[in-house]
């Protein structure tokens, strides 16, 4: 499935993830696994969050099974105490002023997330977040969800960026037989994998029937469809959907003639066969309908429901064959191009190893 050197960890390390959902962390820690690491998030006296390694010093209790006091971590076993910046500050009847400092993950709190950065912690710059116009603009309304998914993170990879499947894992919502019938276009760039489809004067399947409707727009007309999604690293897929009317434009019509909006997709590793997916739908129409921003994210988290279950059993597939080889074809190029993105930035980060600055074409009939 993939060509990670033997002893290398398949994702890469330096670089800013989710790690939860900022009302995730409240007035208790928060344990997660994030690329292997496993960390505590929690809050001090001022409201910052702060991620330590998940590991008491004293007896290697897992500092998240604690709480907090006076914004200080306090392990649940024998009560040593920790700062936000990792130092021992405090144990019952002991003094523990010698202790090592505790490992501190580097955090920002942005656009309603808390990011972590696994890796190096003096390579750790907050301007290489990607900006999210949507997440600070007034002119999009946002709603999503959190799954926890037993399955490589590249899996959910692949199948955002080829959309394919939505004719078939979810006929009922999204899929339609014209997505098959599109051809769909890949393009790459150092920066983002594109791949993209246009589907014209088609019916609008449900789940876009209900956003037409959202918007105040008919919706028994023909439509025109578009899907465009974009891998960029380290591992985040954001998808332009939507629907416009017949003969308006389609991607371009203006906002009264189209529901329009972004499928966000941050696909956070926790181990080589799990992931935490952090879903969710911005949208530029009827941004202050609550209402509909509930049933969307209903409906959104049935779809996902729908992926999560085939993701896991692909998984328990290649697990249980892992020497088998999987065919690639032509509508696999965004997951390919995606996958050989990673793969370079992960090279690029062992020791002495040098960026590639080529790329070695593996599939066929792209």
């Amino acid at each position: 499935m993939d060509v990670v050197s033997e002893g290398v960890t398949p994702w890469i390390r330096n670089a800013w993830y989710v790690g939860c959902a900022a009302d995730e962390v409240g007035t208790g820690p928060l344990g997660r696994t994030i690329c292997g690491e496993k960390m505590v998030f929690f809050r001090t006296t001022d409201g910052s969050v702060s991620a330590l390694e998940d590991f008491c010093p004293h007896r290697g209790a897992p500092l998240s099974l604690g709480f907090v006091r006076d914004g200080a971590l306090v392990c649940g076993y024998h009560g040593l105490a920790a700062d936000c910046r990792g130092k021992v500050s405090d144990m019952p009847g002991q003094r523990v002023g010698g202790f090592p400092a505790i490992r501190r993950y580097p955090v920002i709190e942005r656009y309603g997330f808390i990011w972590v950065w696994p890796g190096d912690a003096e390579a750790a710059d907050p301007a290489k977040l990607h900006h999210l116009e949507w997440a600070e603009s007034p002119q999009w309304a946002y709603g999503g969800g959190y799954y926890h998914i037993d399955c490589d993170y590249r899996l959910m990879v692949d199948n955002l960026m080829d959309l394919t499947h939505e004719t078939y894992v979810h006929a009922s919502s999204i899929g339609q037989k014209e997505i098959d019938e599109a051809p769909v276009k890949t393009r790459a760039t150092p920066e983002e994998v594109v791949t993209s489809r246009f589907m014209d004067a088609i019916v609008a399947p449900p789940f876009w029937q209900m956003a037409l409707r959202g918007a105040g727009l008919p919706d028994d007309g023909l439509v025109d469809r578009w899907q465009i999604c974009r891998f960029t690293l380290p591992s985040h897929v954001m998808i332009e959907v939507g629907v416009a009317l017949q003969g308006r434009g389609g991607y371009d019509a203006e906002d009264a003639a189209k529901a329009s909006s972004i499928v966000v997709d941050f696909i956070t590793p926790e181990t080589e066969t799990s992931h935490h997916y952090f879903w969710g739908m911005a949208r530029r129409f009827a941004i202050a309908d609550a209402a509909l921003t509930d049933t969307i994210r209903e409906g959104q988290g049935r779809i996902f429901g729908e992926d999560l279950e085939m993701l896991e059993r692909q998984q328990a597939n290649l697990s249980r064959y892992p020497d088998r080889k999987l065919l690639k074809l032509n509508i696999d190029a965004g997951g390919v191009r995606s996958r050989m993105m990673i793969e370079r930035a992960i090279a690029a980060e062992q020791p002495g190893a040098e960026a590639q600055e080529t790329e070695t074409e593996e599939m066929v009939a792209l």
